[in-house]
């Protein structure tokens, strides 16, 4: 039987399908020299994770979920990435300073909070490979494919390596043109061509906007 999440999500498969694609491809660059940790169950945390966007929906009764808000924490926790392999979801940074503090980040408290119950049940798993885990599993729930994961991220212990600056995307820049620039600099910068950037900006499909 469909859970509460996954009815929810069905009517955004699509998005959540192109989502899973390029999320993959955003959050795997900080693995290729990380040590995995061998105890750590992927399954058992993936289902805990599940359970928590299960019953956090039917606890809201509204038809929304936590699916959407875990896919943008893992993506702005990689979206510091860049093409020289610095940055990225490698780290956990977001928990502090200046990271935590960007205006794009606003609101992201929520799902890191949220994901503590996880973390307590789970110790093994760093946080920054359990807040990529969510996104992946907030794509699965979703209706979106299966997404390939691999522990080895590691935690820092403080803000120090983030960049000084935001280097997430504006939603406007006073211009259809400024605003296209705009976003092709930030994505190119990771590594993206213009068809991987639309799928990604169509992620914003999933979810809801609060204004």
């Amino acid at each position: 039987m469909m859970n509460t999440a996954a009815r929810f999500g069905s009517r955004y498969a699509a998005p959540a399908a192109a989502t899973g694609t390029l999320l993959a491809l955003s959050l795997s660059p900080a693995v290729a020299e990380a040590k995995a940790e061998p105890m750590t169950d992927v399954n058992a945390v993936k289902k805990s994770i599940a359970d928590l966007i299960e019953d956090d929906a039917e606890r809201r009764g509204d038809g929304t979920s936590l699916t959407g808000t875990f896919v943008r924490l893992a993506w702005h926790c990689a979206g510091t990435y860049m093409a020289d392999g610095s940055g990225g979801s490698n780290g956990a940074r977001m928990r502090f300073s200046p990271e935590a503090s960007w205006g794009a980040n606003a609101g992201l408290d929520i799902p890191r909070k949220a994901l503590e119950d996880v973390k307590t049940k789970h110790p093994e798993i760093s946080y920054a490979d359990l807040y990529t885990l969510a996104g992946a599993v907030a794509v699965e729930e979703s209706g979106g494919p299966r997404i390939p994961f691999r522990l080895g991220r590691t935690d820092a212990d403080s803000g120090e390596t983030s960049p000084k600056v935001c280097g997430l995307p504006d939603a406007d820049k006073g211009s259809l043109k400024n605003t296209t620039q705009h976003v092709r600099d930030v994505f190119y910068r990771m590594g993206f061509n213009d068809r991987e950037i639309v799928a990604l900006l169509g992620a914003h499909a999933l979810g809801r906007c609060h204004t």
